[in-house]
């Protein structure tokens, strides 16, 4: 739904430079995009305004830029290229469809309120993700940099064909594609601040192929149609299905990941703070209209949403007039695209995937954390050559069970089991709580656990209580347990349960009413009757010694 407290701190001025500016900066993205899909520059173009506009009208943030992006276009294009080589006649239509289903994917998330979770991932597998991504926009870009039509086969099938690509490569339409990169990469930032780099690489560009090439000998992408795009009605079969939710799924959490990162970015320039669900169900719901449109999916774009805060942007409306200066560019100037060279775009996409690439991480892994280098590389490997989804399942599941085994370590340590000869200071006994510990002369076990205690630790309260049958009591003290995992509860479970086989009495102090709560469901109390809980750690002790028929008088 339209909310209109988005739109409190509209300052017209800066919404209108911000929508031009970002306008200015997508065209050519739009453009190279587009066509770099397999799906044409059309797509592209309504993919900036349909996504942008949309997202904008029902987004969570106050001056997100949304359009296609380089990582979404990655996806696409692999989801374009497998639909269309299966199903010649519906693939283009299944591949909009999946875009459809991707959208309904954000929606629910957001309806879920999921928003706050989706960007819960170890940086390292973010970071080697996006560089595969980064990786995989590179190679798709060269066959068009050499002057030869994207071969099929994804990544693999360009490696393979590069060697014949680069035996009958076009001369002329590889130096537009490197004076396209040497402007993007070398033009000085004193003029940066007043015209995107890109869009003077567009123009400068074609305009140089047009004087000096003939038009007929370099590979133009044509005029785009200046109407409205015709619908594109779901599509799909009983036999794809189940592979269209999984690309809608990769679709959408990609989109999702991308979006939710540069809101952040953009809370931290505003000094805001963008609701996270609301954002995916707007994100959603502009996928669904792109797809519904047959344009490109897009998600929270960080370059165009920088560049629209730092001209003054503080409203949606930025979002929304730069979607309506792209339509009329469509109506009015669609003509103007006809020149543009596709090797002009595929310099600009080659571009966007060099930026895409986590330099700052790759250049500092090795010195940061060498099994975190590794992940990263791994999931980027990962990406390029097998899949988006196994690169991130495994890459999460490994830095999760690496965390885990390190937190085991530092917990193992809250995990202490002492008696009167075996003292330790970060136990918190006060002086008459250690008197009475002396006076069982060995025979109490005092188990004393703390902090979160968490299903790793569970090893940890075996080995401690696994002598047990040398005790004649034993007191178990949680005061100081912040969580308790049903593991941990179940591991606590048969330390008491061990102690009663070996005629050992239990007594526990837990004053936390969440872990004594955890404790009755497994029904401790029932095996140990209600006189087994006390109501302090001395009045623990005091029964402990008395069960020994040891006088806890003092002397």
């Amino acid at each position: 739904m339209l909310s209109l407290d988005r739109f409190k701190h509209m300052n017209f001025k800066g919404d209108l430079f911000g929508g031009v500016t970002t306008a200015i900066i997508s065209l050519p993205l739009a453009l190279a995009f587009g066509v770099a899909s397999g799906a044409g520059a059309e797509a592209g173009m309504w993919g900036a305004i349909l996504v942008g506009l949309f997202a904008a009208l029902f987004g969570g943030s106050t001056s997100l830029i949304s359009e296609p992006t380089g990582p979404m276009t990655v996806i696409m294009t692999a989801v374009l290229t497998t639909m269309m080589a299966q199903y010649p006649e519906n693939g283009l239509a299944m591949g909009f469809t999946v875009v459809m289903m991707a959208g309904a994917f954000q929606i629910l998330l957001g309806t879920l309120k999921l928003g706050k979770y989706v960007t819960l991932m170890p940086y390292s597998v973010i970071s080697g993700f996006m560089s595969g991504i980064g990786v995989i926009l590179i190679i798709l870009q060269l066959a068009p940099l050499l002057g030869h039509q994207a071969p099929p086969g994804g990544v693999l099938g360009t490696l393979g064909a590069l060697p014949a690509l680069l035996l009958d490569l076009h001369f002329a339409e590889l130096f537009l594609g490197i004076l396209t990169l040497a402007i993007l990469f070398y033009l000085p930032q004193k003029y940066r601040q007043y015209v995107p780099a890109q869009l003077v690489a567009l123009v400068a560009v074609t305009l140089v192929s047009i004087i000096i090439f003939d038009t007929d000998s370099i590979n133009r992408i044509g005029e785009i149609p200046s109407g409205l795009p015709s619908v594109v009605w779901p599509t799909f079969t009983a036999e794809q299905f189940t592979s269209m939710v999984i690309d809608a799924l990769v679709l959408g959490t990609l989109g999702c990941i991308d979006t939710l990162l540069t809101a952040v970015i953009g809370d931290s320039l505003t000094r805001t703070e963008h609701d996270s669900d609301k954002e995916l169900r707007g994100q959603g719901v502009a996928n669904m209209i792109s797809g519904l449109f047959g344009a490109l999916p897009g998600a929270g774009a960080t370059m165009g949403t920088v560049v629209n805060i730092q001209v003054g942007a503080r409203s949606p409306l930025a979002g929304i007039i730069r979607a309506l200066i792209l339509m009329a560019v469509v109506f009015v100037a669609g003509g103007l695209t006809e020149p543009i060279p596709m090797a002009v775009l595929a310099g600009i996409a080659v571009y966007v995937g060099y930026n895409i690439l986590d330099w700052s991480f790759i250049q500092r892994a090795h010195k940061l954390s060498i099994s975190q280098m590794a992940i990263m590389y791994g999931v980027m490997l990962l990406t390029v050559f097998v899949d988006l989804i196994v690169a991130v399942g495994l890459g999460v599941f490994i830095s999760n069970i690496m965390v885990i085994e390190r937190l085991s370590r530092v917990q193992e340590q809250h995990v202490k089991a002492i008696s009167d000869n075996d003292t330790d200071e970060e136990v918190p006994l006060n002086s008459h709580e250690k008197e009475l510990l002396e006076k069982a002369q060995g025979k109490l076990l005092f188990f004393y656990l703390s902090g979160p205690m968490i299903f790793s630790v569970s090893k940890a309260i075996a080995r401690q209580h696994r002598y047990i049958s040398e005790y004649k009591t034993m007191v178990l003290d949680l005061s100081d347990v912040a969580m308790l995992d049903v593991t941990v509860s179940l591991a606590i479970e048969n330390a008491i349960t061990d102690a009663i086989d070996a005629n050992v009495q239990v007594f526990i102090y837990s004053p936390n009413q969440e872990t004594s709560e955890k404790l009755n469901k497994i029904n401790i109390r029932e095996k140990l009757g209600t006189d087994a809980f006390c109501h302090s750690r001395e009045a623990a002790l005091h029964k402990a010694l008395e069960a020994m028929s040891i006088s806890t008088t003092q002397r």
